[in-house]
């Protein structure tokens, strides 16, 4: 997957819609290429090491929620 991280937006769109049932509606198209934006973002987040542990995240709801 690495290797669609580095490749165009107008590559990855055309790869998504080649990938469509030749009857797709334009609501299949655009969630397609939605879905596969909020992936590749979401790869290239853990990629980048922006990511916060579950245990991290627990503790600040918790902190969170006590300083109500």
């Amino acid at each position: 997957m690495n290797e669609t991280l580095n490749t165009s937006a107008k590559f990855a769109a055309r790869d998504t819609i080649d990938s469509l049932p030749d009857g797709a509606s334009w609501d299949e198209v655009l969630y397609r290429l939605y879905i596969r934006q909020k992936i590749e973002s979401g790869l290239a987040t853990a990629e980048s090491s922006r990511l916060v542990g579950t245990d991290t995240v627990r503790e600040q709801w918790n902190q969170a929620r006590n300083a109500s």
